[in-house]
Protein backbone atom coordinates (compact mmCIF):
# COMPACT_ATOMS: atom_id res chain seq x y z
CA UNK A 1 0.00 0.00 0.00
CA UNK A 2 2.99 2.47 0.46
CA UNK A 3 4.24 1.95 -3.30
CA UNK A 4 0.93 2.47 -4.28
CA UNK A 5 0.45 5.79 -2.10
CA UNK A 6 4.20 7.03 -2.96
CA UNK A 7 3.70 6.71 -6.74
CA UNK A 8 0.70 8.59 -6.72
CA UNK A 9 2.22 11.09 -4.73
CA UNK A 10 4.30 11.47 -7.54
CA UNK A 11 2.14 11.27 -10.46
CA UNK A 12 -0.39 13.76 -8.22
CA UNK A 13 3.17 16.01 -7.52
CA UNK A 14 4.25 16.44 -10.97
CA UNK A 15 0.50 17.00 -12.23
CA UNK A 16 0.71 19.59 -9.49
CA UNK A 17 3.82 21.37 -10.08
CA UNK A 18 2.73 21.70 -14.29
CA UNK A 19 -0.66 23.78 -13.38
CA UNK A 20 0.80 25.80 -10.71
CA UNK A 21 3.98 26.82 -12.88
CA UNK A 22 2.31 29.44 -14.57
CA UNK A 23 0.74 31.06 -11.92
CA UNK A 24 4.55 31.09 -10.73
CA UNK A 25 6.09 32.21 -13.16
CA UNK A 26 3.85 35.17 -13.48
CA UNK A 27 4.68 36.35 -9.89
CA UNK A 28 7.30 34.39 -8.95
CA UNK A 29 9.22 37.55 -7.47
CA UNK A 30 6.75 38.21 -5.38
CA UNK A 31 5.71 36.02 -2.24
CA UNK A 32 1.89 35.99 -3.13
CA UNK A 33 2.71 33.99 -6.34
CA UNK A 34 4.47 31.44 -3.99
CA UNK A 35 1.45 31.28 -2.13
CA UNK A 36 -0.62 30.83 -5.00
CA UNK A 37 0.90 28.28 -6.63
CA UNK A 38 1.24 26.33 -3.41
CA UNK A 39 -2.50 26.75 -3.02
CA UNK A 40 -2.95 25.35 -6.63
CA UNK A 41 -0.75 22.12 -5.98
CA UNK A 42 -2.63 21.78 -2.55
CA UNK A 43 -5.52 21.73 -4.22
CA UNK A 44 -5.08 19.16 -6.83
CA UNK A 45 -3.48 16.68 -4.66
CA UNK A 46 -6.17 17.03 -2.19
CA UNK A 47 -8.96 16.55 -4.81
CA UNK A 48 -7.46 14.33 -7.19
CA UNK A 49 -6.50 11.87 -3.96
CA UNK A 50 -10.02 11.95 -2.43
CA UNK A 51 -11.26 11.36 -5.68
CA UNK A 52 -9.46 8.10 -6.41
CA UNK A 53 -9.90 6.82 -2.88
CA UNK A 54 -13.77 7.37 -3.34
CA UNK A 55 -14.28 6.17 -7.10
CA UNK A 56 -11.10 3.73 -7.51
CA UNK A 57 -9.39 0.40 -6.29
CA UNK A 58 -6.78 1.14 -4.72
CA UNK A 59 -6.47 -2.60 -3.28
CA UNK A 60 -6.25 -3.70 -6.68
CA UNK A 61 -3.38 -0.99 -7.13
CA UNK A 62 -1.94 -2.93 -4.22
CA UNK A 63 -2.04 -6.08 -6.05
CA UNK A 64 -0.25 -5.29 -9.09
CA UNK A 65 2.54 -4.27 -6.99
CA UNK A 66 1.93 -7.50 -4.64
CA UNK A 67 3.57 -10.50 -5.37
CA UNK A 68 0.42 -13.45 -5.58
CA UNK A 69 0.17 -14.81 -1.89
CA UNK A 70 0.75 -18.65 -1.43
CA UNK A 71 -2.69 -19.50 -1.61
CA UNK A 72 -3.84 -17.69 -4.80
CA UNK A 73 -2.93 -20.65 -6.54
CA UNK A 74 -4.54 -19.44 -9.95
CA UNK A 75 -2.11 -16.85 -9.54
CA UNK A 76 0.82 -18.69 -9.25
CA UNK A 77 0.18 -21.02 -11.75
CA UNK A 78 -0.18 -18.40 -13.88
CA UNK A 79 2.95 -16.93 -13.40
CA UNK A 80 4.70 -20.55 -13.52
CA UNK A 81 2.99 -20.73 -17.03
CA UNK A 82 4.86 -17.83 -18.13
CA UNK A 83 8.18 -18.75 -16.55
CA UNK A 84 7.87 -22.51 -18.22
CA UNK A 85 7.28 -20.60 -21.74
CA UNK A 86 10.70 -18.91 -21.08
CA UNK A 87 12.79 -22.41 -19.93
CA UNK A 88 10.75 -24.89 -22.24
CA UNK A 89 13.89 -27.68 -21.07
CA UNK A 90 12.34 -27.08 -17.42
CA UNK A 91 10.75 -30.82 -16.91
CA UNK A 92 10.16 -29.77 -13.11
CA UNK A 93 8.57 -26.42 -13.80
CA UNK A 94 5.97 -28.57 -16.38
CA UNK A 95 5.52 -31.44 -14.23
CA UNK A 96 4.50 -28.65 -11.33
CA UNK A 97 2.21 -26.94 -13.85
CA UNK A 98 0.42 -29.93 -14.52
CA UNK A 99 -0.44 -30.97 -11.30
CA UNK A 100 -1.59 -27.19 -10.61
CA UNK A 101 -4.28 -27.72 -13.03
CA UNK A 102 -4.91 -30.80 -11.97
CA UNK A 103 -5.48 -29.25 -8.83
CA UNK A 104 -7.52 -26.55 -10.59
CA UNK A 105 -9.63 -29.25 -12.46
CA UNK A 106 -8.09 -28.24 -15.90
CA UNK A 107 -7.63 -31.88 -17.04
CA UNK A 108 -6.99 -30.48 -20.55
CA UNK A 109 -4.33 -28.00 -19.60
CA UNK A 110 -2.71 -30.31 -17.36
CA UNK A 111 -2.51 -33.16 -20.09
CA UNK A 112 -0.38 -30.60 -22.26
CA UNK A 113 2.21 -29.78 -19.70
CA UNK A 114 2.93 -33.22 -18.70
CA UNK A 115 3.08 -34.01 -22.45
CA UNK A 116 5.57 -31.28 -22.32
CA UNK A 117 6.98 -32.48 -19.14
CA UNK A 118 7.90 -35.98 -20.96
CA UNK A 119 9.75 -34.37 -23.63
CA UNK A 120 12.11 -32.41 -21.42
CA UNK A 121 12.53 -35.19 -18.84
CA UNK A 122 15.52 -37.40 -19.09
CA UNK A 123 14.55 -41.38 -19.93
CA UNK A 124 14.80 -42.21 -16.26
CA UNK A 125 11.86 -39.91 -15.30
CA UNK A 126 9.24 -40.28 -17.77
CA UNK A 127 7.66 -43.09 -16.11
CA UNK A 128 5.58 -41.46 -13.76
CA UNK A 129 5.29 -38.67 -16.50
CA UNK A 130 3.48 -40.83 -18.92
CA UNK A 131 1.49 -42.39 -16.14
CA UNK A 132 0.57 -38.53 -14.88
CA UNK A 133 -0.33 -37.78 -18.57
CA UNK A 134 -2.73 -40.72 -19.53
CA UNK A 135 -4.45 -39.83 -16.09
CA UNK A 136 -5.19 -36.06 -17.17
CA UNK A 137 -6.24 -37.67 -20.95
CA UNK A 138 -8.47 -40.04 -19.45
CA UNK A 139 -10.24 -37.04 -16.75
CA UNK A 140 -10.26 -35.03 -19.72
CA UNK A 141 -12.38 -37.48 -21.80
CA UNK A 142 -14.92 -37.83 -18.38
CA UNK A 143 -13.33 -41.36 -17.50
CA UNK A 144 -13.03 -42.40 -21.14
CA UNK A 145 -9.44 -44.64 -21.86
CA UNK A 146 -9.00 -43.28 -24.87
CA UNK A 147 -5.83 -44.84 -27.49
CA UNK A 148 -3.45 -42.53 -26.42
CA UNK A 149 -4.01 -42.56 -22.62
CA UNK A 150 -3.96 -45.93 -23.39
CA UNK A 151 -0.19 -45.92 -25.05
CA UNK A 152 0.53 -43.37 -22.48
CA UNK A 153 -0.52 -45.98 -19.63
CA UNK A 154 1.71 -48.89 -21.37
CA UNK A 155 5.03 -46.55 -21.45
CA UNK A 156 4.28 -46.18 -17.48
CA UNK A 157 4.18 -49.98 -16.82
CA UNK A 158 6.70 -50.97 -19.21
CA UNK A 159 9.46 -48.65 -17.40
CA UNK A 160 7.65 -49.41 -13.81
CA UNK A 161 5.60 -52.16 -13.18
CA UNK A 162 3.87 -51.47 -9.55
CA UNK A 163 2.34 -48.11 -11.25
CA UNK A 164 -0.62 -48.03 -9.21
CA UNK A 165 -2.51 -45.06 -11.23
CA UNK A 166 -1.53 -46.75 -14.63
CA UNK A 167 -2.65 -50.87 -13.65
CA UNK A 168 -6.29 -49.17 -12.30
CA UNK A 169 -6.62 -47.39 -15.75
CA UNK A 170 -5.33 -50.15 -17.43
CA UNK A 171 -7.80 -52.22 -15.93
CA UNK A 172 -10.49 -49.64 -17.13
CA UNK A 173 -9.48 -49.95 -20.47
CA UNK A 174 -9.39 -53.78 -20.40
CA UNK A 175 -12.69 -53.82 -19.15
CA UNK A 176 -14.11 -51.54 -21.05
CA UNK A 177 -13.33 -53.60 -24.24
CA UNK A 178 -14.56 -57.03 -22.47
CA UNK A 179 -11.03 -58.41 -21.66
CA UNK A 180 -12.28 -58.92 -18.04
CA UNK A 181 -9.67 -61.34 -17.11
CA UNK A 182 -6.59 -59.04 -17.95
CA UNK A 183 -8.26 -56.75 -15.63
CA UNK A 184 -9.14 -58.60 -13.26
CA UNK A 185 -5.72 -59.71 -12.88
CA UNK A 186 -4.72 -55.90 -13.24
CA UNK A 187 -6.81 -54.92 -10.21
CA UNK A 188 -6.51 -57.78 -8.13
CA UNK A 189 -2.64 -57.27 -8.45
CA UNK A 190 -3.17 -53.74 -7.42
CA UNK A 191 -5.72 -54.26 -4.85
CA UNK A 192 -3.24 -56.66 -2.74
CA UNK A 193 -0.57 -53.86 -3.07
CA UNK A 194 -2.86 -50.73 -1.96
CA UNK A 195 -1.86 -48.89 0.97
CA UNK A 196 -5.06 -49.90 3.51
CA UNK A 197 -6.22 -46.20 3.81
CA UNK A 198 -6.07 -45.43 0.18
CA UNK A 199 -8.92 -43.28 -1.19
CA UNK A 200 -9.86 -45.36 -3.91
CA UNK A 201 -9.46 -48.85 -2.47
CA UNK A 202 -13.57 -48.76 -2.09
CA UNK A 203 -13.82 -47.97 -5.73
CA UNK A 204 -11.10 -50.35 -6.67
CA UNK A 205 -13.58 -52.95 -5.05
CA UNK A 206 -16.46 -52.58 -6.06
CA UNK A 207 -15.43 -52.85 -9.35
CA UNK A 208 -13.97 -56.22 -8.99
CA UNK A 209 -16.88 -57.05 -7.85
CA UNK A 210 -18.91 -55.89 -10.37
CA UNK A 211 -16.22 -57.41 -12.82
CA UNK A 212 -17.01 -60.88 -11.38
CA UNK A 213 -20.57 -60.45 -11.53
CA UNK A 214 -20.70 -59.73 -15.20
CA UNK A 215 -18.75 -63.04 -15.76
CA UNK A 216 -21.49 -64.86 -13.65
CA UNK A 217 -19.48 -65.84 -10.86
CA UNK A 218 -20.14 -64.73 -7.23
CA UNK A 219 -17.21 -62.69 -5.45
CA UNK A 220 -15.92 -64.19 -2.60
CA UNK A 221 -17.13 -62.20 -0.01
CA UNK A 222 -15.68 -63.71 3.09
CA UNK A 223 -12.00 -64.18 1.15
CA UNK A 224 -12.17 -60.16 0.87
CA UNK A 225 -13.07 -59.98 4.45
CA UNK A 226 -9.82 -62.28 5.26
CA UNK A 227 -7.89 -60.06 3.27
CA UNK A 228 -9.03 -57.05 4.87
CA UNK A 229 -8.79 -58.35 8.12
CA UNK A 230 -4.68 -59.44 7.12
CA UNK A 231 -4.66 -55.54 6.03
CA UNK A 232 -5.39 -54.44 9.13
CA UNK A 233 -3.48 -56.40 11.55
CA UNK A 234 -0.05 -54.98 9.50
CA UNK A 235 -1.79 -51.86 9.16
CA UNK A 236 -3.05 -51.02 11.72
CA UNK A 237 -4.03 -46.95 11.68
CA UNK A 238 -6.89 -47.10 9.88
CA UNK A 239 -10.28 -46.09 11.59
CA UNK A 240 -12.38 -46.52 8.77
CA UNK A 241 -11.01 -49.86 7.74
CA UNK A 242 -11.40 -51.22 11.38
CA UNK A 243 -15.25 -50.10 11.11
CA UNK A 244 -15.48 -51.89 7.55
CA UNK A 245 -14.05 -55.06 9.29
CA UNK A 246 -16.23 -55.21 11.94
CA UNK A 247 -19.65 -54.25 10.30
CA UNK A 248 -19.04 -56.72 7.44
CA UNK A 249 -18.40 -59.75 10.11
CA UNK A 250 -21.69 -58.69 11.32
CA UNK A 251 -23.37 -58.77 7.76
CA UNK A 252 -21.86 -61.71 7.28
CA UNK A 253 -23.23 -63.20 10.57
CA UNK A 254 -19.91 -64.41 12.51
CA UNK A 255 -20.89 -62.28 15.75
CA UNK A 256 -17.79 -63.82 16.87
CA UNK A 257 -15.58 -62.19 14.67
CA UNK A 258 -16.88 -58.95 14.80
CA UNK A 259 -16.95 -58.93 18.09
CA UNK A 260 -13.18 -59.97 18.18
CA UNK A 261 -12.21 -56.51 15.03
CA UNK A 262 -14.52 -54.88 17.94
CA UNK A 263 -11.41 -55.45 20.09
CA UNK A 264 -8.73 -55.58 18.29
CA UNK A 265 -9.69 -52.09 16.76
CA UNK A 266 -10.14 -50.87 19.97
CA UNK A 267 -6.74 -51.75 20.78
CA UNK A 268 -5.12 -50.61 17.85
CA UNK A 269 -6.82 -47.15 18.10
CA UNK A 270 -6.27 -46.85 21.65
CA UNK A 271 -5.33 -43.14 21.20
CA UNK A 272 -7.64 -41.90 19.22
CA UNK A 273 -10.57 -41.09 21.27
CA UNK A 274 -12.60 -39.67 18.08
CA UNK A 275 -12.27 -43.09 16.35
CA UNK A 276 -13.32 -45.03 19.44
CA UNK A 277 -16.46 -43.08 19.99
CA UNK A 278 -17.16 -43.97 16.31
CA UNK A 279 -16.56 -48.10 16.96
CA UNK A 280 -18.96 -47.55 20.16
CA UNK A 281 -21.54 -46.12 17.84
CA UNK A 282 -20.81 -48.72 15.30
CA UNK A 283 -21.02 -51.56 17.49
CA UNK A 284 -24.44 -50.34 19.25
CA UNK A 285 -26.17 -50.26 15.94
CA UNK A 286 -25.01 -54.07 14.86
CA UNK A 287 -26.24 -55.36 18.20
CA UNK A 288 -22.65 -56.36 19.05
CA UNK A 289 -22.64 -54.75 23.01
Amino acid sequence: MILVCLTFLILAGAAAAFAAWPAFERQKSSRAGILLAAAISALILGVGGGTYLVLGHPALAVRTFAEPSSRDLPGLIAILAQRVRTRPNDARGWTLLGRGYLTLGDTADAAGAFKRAIFAATPADRGALYSAYGEALTLSAEGTVSDEAQKAFEAALARNPKDFAARYYMGVAYAARRNDGRALALWESLLADAPPNATWRGDLVDRIAALRSRNGSVPDVGAMVQLLAARLHSHPDDPDGWQRLVRAWAVLGDTGKARSALEDARHALRSDSASLAQLSLEAKSLKLE
